[in-house]
Formats: structure tokens, sequence, C-alpha cells
């Protein structure tokens, strides 16, 4: 499976919470689930902001992780962190890494077109995609930049792979074509760096187009 989008990768069933939520069910939830935070939804599942461990200890609410079920308190709208950063389910996985690591958080809600929650995607579940057998990126590389994206028959082209590290090697039929395939190949997720020993095509003397010109 080709795992390209936040959608692909995140948990469906994400527990979430209701503005009116107390902070007791919502410390008591974390607990439990051995989650970081929740994410605080309006009756349309529109994403109003998020309640984060961090949140429950900063406003003393981390006592609540004993607290009893339903007790009158401080609500998950009063605590909860805004705006919610977020990210569509349609988002490229690299992009969702990215907003992690700006973010410093280590979950976001996933939402639709229409801004209402269908999910929940982690760090762990990035992990899916960055580590992963040669073999996949082999074929991945060959399948979606090779074929799908370059229009290339790859049978005269050698693509090899080793612990992330990817080496291109044969001719391709125009020049433009060798520095575009390294850079795709790059930002394949999962690959670790490109050796490119692609070369353009021979001119009329012989040499390669890129020899020729010097």
């Amino acid at each position: 499976m080709r795992f390209r989008r936040a959608g692909d990768l995140m948990t469906s069933d994400a527990v979430r919470a209701g503005p009116a939520t107390p902070v007791a069910d919502v410390a008591r939830v974390l607990a439990e689930r051995g989650i970081g935070g929740v994410p605080v939804v309006d009756d349309d599942d529109k994403v109003l902001g998020v309640v984060t461990r961090s949140d429950l200890t900063r406003r003393g609410g981390g006592r609540g992780l004993s607290g009893r079920p339903g007790t009158t308190g401080p609500t998950a709208g009063e605590l909860m962190s805004v705006p919610a950063v977020t990210v569509r389910a349609v988002d490229s996985v690299a992009l969702t890494g990215r907003t992690m690591a700006d973010r410093d958080v280590g979950r976001l809600p996933v939402v639709d077109e229409e801004a209402r929650i269908v999910g929940i995607i982690t760090r762990r579940d990035l992990l899916r995609v960055f580590v992963r057998p040669d073999s996949d990126l082999r074929d991945e590389i060959l399948d979606e930049v090779v074929v799908r994206a370059l229009w290339l028959d790859p049978a005269p082209l050698t693509v090899s792979v080793v612990d992330g590290v990817v080496t291109l090697r044969g001719r391709l039929g125009r020049a433009a074509d060798v520095s575009v395939a390294a850079g795709m190949t790059a930002r394949v997720a999962g690959v670790v760096a490109v050796v490119n020993e692609l070369t353009g095509p021979v001119g009329a003397l012989g040499l390669p187009d890129e020899l020729r010109r010097r």
C-alpha cells in the first residue's frame, strides 16, 4: 500500500470531547487510553480546539486524572488550546510531518474538506512511512517516479536501495530528466539520500550531451 496522504495513515475512530465535557472526564480518558490529547468538537464534528496533558498540568487539571467522571468543574471548552492545529485527509505525509515538527506536537486531528474531524494522526503513524523496507522504496521509485511521472521505460535503468540510500544508474533519452529523476526520488518518503549516476543521451560525437558542452 502507498501511504501518500494523512488519510491513509490516520486512526479513524478518534477519541474526542465536546466543549461541555468535564475536564475530569477528559483526564480519565487520556490516562486510560495512554494518549497525549483529545480534540474538542462541536455538534457538527468541527474541531474547536485540543485538550492535551500539558493543558491539564498548566491549569491544574492534572489532578483530575483520578477524579470522578461527571463531577462539576472546568470543561474541555474552557481548557482547550485554540486555534486547533489540524491537517486535511488529502494533505501529504510530508506536509503532515512538517506541521508536527513546526508546531512541536505529537498528534493532529485530521479533517475533511468541510473541516469536520475524520481521524487522528500521530508521530507513530508517520513512522509507518519513514521506516520502510528497501524493496518497498525501490518498487515505488520505479512505479511512481520512473513510469508514472517521467513516462520512462524502466528496463535500461538500475535502481538499487540500501538502508534508504538510493543509487540510480542508466542512460536517459533526455538530459533534463537526469536531475528531475534524482529530485523526485529524493522526495519519496523514506529515502535517506540519492546517488545519481544517471547520464543523458549520447550526442553526435558519441559523448553524453553534458560532456559535449564542456
